[in-house]
């Protein structure tokens, strides 16, 4: 197989990603490069579903606990470290497996983005977080709509943190955000394997994880954190569940509105993941991870045809 190709494998979250990936790797000889945002930062791993000890050890990862939750990692550096990650991996005589469900960070590497590299203004940031807190997350994503629609339409008005940011280029630049993503050729093709399930068993898993998350100490994680000195002032620790155990600790929700709050956001992640990579995207092959196995996902990627440039 030419070494300048890589395997990516996508698709929302509880559906069977990391399992399917580690199987696949172990079977060809790959190393795995994580395209989920949360996976970045160290400590936070009950409550993100990170790959633990034991799973980390049977095939070798890279961009997992990289970051500090102080750090807040922005697109251009995730992109920039991936690439890196996968010429080491191409280096190795290795198959680089891309494998999360942010499908921002995968688009950015298929697509080749030129990713402006404009360092954080935490005044002007200071002052978008102000403003968002006087007139709400809606009301400044409104904004950007007004300035920059072809962005806005790209971004969840409750993404309160890529909001800013395309605000922030936007003022530092006087360019639209959405036009300083230039893109370039890439230097290696690859295949995408997308894995799906029925909605209603997807919740299920979802509802089981959450269980599961709640049993294995996710609140001692968060209270964990916080006497570490990070709060929500910390966009990473925004993501979902974390805010909630953090409003439960503080008594602003109940145990129970903390549990129904997470459930409600992931389902709604979800959907915003689906936005990203559509069923009808034929650049993906689908397969249901209820029924797929290694196997037939190395008979797809061994083959000699369909490989994307």
């Amino acid at each position: 197989m030419n070494d300048r190709k890589i395997i990516i494998i996508l698709g929302p979250t509880a559906v069977g990603k990391t399992d399917l990936s580690i199987e696949v790797a172990e079977e060809i000889g790959a190393e795995i490069i994580s395209a989920d945002s949360r996976y970045l930062y160290r400590g936070m791993n009950i409550g993100t579903a990170k790959p633990d000890k034991h799973q980390l050890e049977r095939v070798p990862h890279h961009l997992i606990d990289v970051a500090s939750i102080e750090e807040n990692w922005s697109l251009a550096q995730f992109k920039e470290a991936a690439l890196e990650s996968i010429e080491k991996t191409f280096r190795k005589g290795k198959l680089p497996i891309l494998v999360g469900g942010t499908g921002q960070y995968i688009r950015s590497i298929i697509e080749g983005w030129d990713i402006p590299k404009k360092a954080p203004d935490e005044k002007m940031r200071s002052a978008l977080i102000g403003w968002a807190e006087r007139i709400g997350e809606k009301s400044l994503h409104e904004k950007l709509m007004m300035i920059d629609p072809v962005a806005a339409e790209k971004i969840d008005y409750r993404n309160l943190r890529r909001t800013i940011r395309a605000l922030e280029v936007i003022l530092h630049t006087g360019w639209k955000f959405s036009s300083q993503r230039d893109k370039k050729p890439l230097s290696f093709q690859y295949k995408m394997v997308g894995l799906v399930r029925p909605r209603k068993e997807l919740y299920e898993r979802i509802d089981h994880r959450i269980d599961q998350m709640m049993a294995s100490g996710f609140i001692g994680e968060v209270e964990s954190l916080l006497k570490k000195g990070y709060s929500l002032g910390n966009p990473p620790m925004s993501a979902i569940g974390y805010k909630e155990i953090i409003q439960y600790l503080k008594n602003d929700l109940t145990y129970e509105e903390c549990i129904n709050d997470i459930r409600r956001r992931t389902r709604q992640f979800v959907r915003r993941q689906a936005n990203w990579f559509k069923e009808t995207d034929e650049r993906i092959r689908w397969f249901d991870a209820s029924t797929v196995n290694k196997g037939e996902t190395i008979s797809f990627i061994m083959d000699k045809s369909g490989w994307i440039k």
